[in-house]
């Protein structure tokens, strides 16, 4: 009987990322943040013009950097576009972190975090949120040690909602030493309406250690095809793209969120209709009696703690899919207009619940 193949005790003991479940025919499918638009005719259109499937695509997805360099007002090696934004995040710490490094991140926040910088070798640092489910940038700061590589911050934070402000950021970074990288992760930045959350994009001239990540799945639309981007000194993101699997972004992916930029307006304002119905859910459950944290993302967070397995089958029975992170809570994606009574009808029967068990 042969020897089994040895492999990486941490990695052999890691659990594999498990997307948000589907959803039956008659169900709503609330648990992967996806836009519940269907995508503009007009990007439609762009990828019956992206179907030359024998070909390679452009490895460095020129026309896409060029167009968005232009946009942010960058040179156009501070910008670099990966497979989703996960991707770029992957790179860079590959890129920064190895065995006997430090990784510090708020937690919870991005569910990726974790077995990202596992796969580095690096450690984890995880430093618990605030009580209302915001970053506590102070405690990250005092976090950082002569073996941190890489700070995450995520804004708005997944899968609590809740953003960091300039000001905040402003004093975090003035405290972290240049030699460690800041990763703003802001894949949700396009929903976010409060006027003091930070848009890294403004920042990056002024901090060379920052490099901002951003993605074309969430507010444009585009989950299916995996496009994102970061923005950032040209010599980080080479180092990222030293890391990168060639070719892995597709001609598809990078025609459609081309098309997508030139049509930036029409998407925008879908974004804003989702803006609005997530605020009237979040004050709907505010009603109810829960106490969400401010949703700034296209998702809210019910902080269901220990109840959360219990809650999550009252919403399945009502044909709500939602993402649970057991024992913290619920993670609720706003999706079409026609699952909002559900929903409330749903989130109304666990509070009943929940009062006459006495939680």
């Amino acid at each position: 009987m042969t020897s089994p193949v040895r492999l990486r005790p941490e990695i052999a003991a890691l659990p594999p990322y498990r997307q948000g479940r589907q959803a039956a025919a008659d169900a709503f499918k609330l648990s992967s943040n996806e836009n519940p638009f269907d995508p503009l005719p007009a990007v439609v259109e762009a990828l019956r013009g992206a179907v030359d499937l024998n070909r390679y695509p452009d490895a460095g997805a020129t026309a896409l950097r060029e167009a968005l360099a232009a946009r942010i007002g960058v040179d156009v090696d501070e910008v670099h576009v990966g497979a989703g934004s996960v991707s770029l995040l992957s790179q860079l710490l590959l890129a920064a972190a190895q065995v006997g490094d430090e990784v510090v991140y708020a937690w919870r926040s991005f569910e990726a975090y974790p077995g990202l910088v596992t796969v580095t070798g690096a450690t984890s640092v995880q430093v618990p949120l605030l009580p209302d489910g915001r970053h506590d940038l102070d405690a990250m700061a005092d976090a950082v040690t002569d073996r941190t590589r890489i700070v995450l911050v995520c804004s708005p934070n997944n899968p609590t909602g809740e953003i960091v402000t300039t000001a905040e950021v402003e004093a975090f970074l003035a405290r972290v030493p240049e030699t460690v990288l800041v990763v703003l992760d802001e894949a949700y930045a396009e929903f976010v309406t409060d006027e003091s959350a930070v848009d890294g994009l403004s920042l990056t001239e002024r901090h060379p250690n920052l490099v901002v990540l951003r993605t074309f799945s969430k507010a444009y639309g585009l989950a299916g095809l995996r496009v994102g981007y970061a923005v950032g000194p040209a010599y980080v993101l080479d180092a990222a793209r030293s890391t990168a699997i060639p070719l892995s972004v597709t001609a598809m992916g990078q025609q459609a969120a081309l098309a997508s930029l030139e049509h930036e307006g029409e998407l925008l304002e879908r974004v804003h209709r989702i803006a609005v119905l997530r605020d009237q859910i979040w004050q709907a459950l505010v009603d109810q009696g829960w106490n969400p944290p401010r949703a700034q993302g296209n998702f809210i967070w019910l902080p269901t703690g220990e109840d959360t397995a219990r809650a999550v089958t009252v919403f399945e029975r009502a044909g709500i899919v939602v993402r649970a992170f057991a024992p913290e809570g619920i993670r609720i994606s706003i999706g079409e207009s026609a699952s909002v009574d559900k929903l409330l009808g749903a989130a109304q029967e666990v509070v009943r619940s929940l009062q006459e068990s006495g939680s």
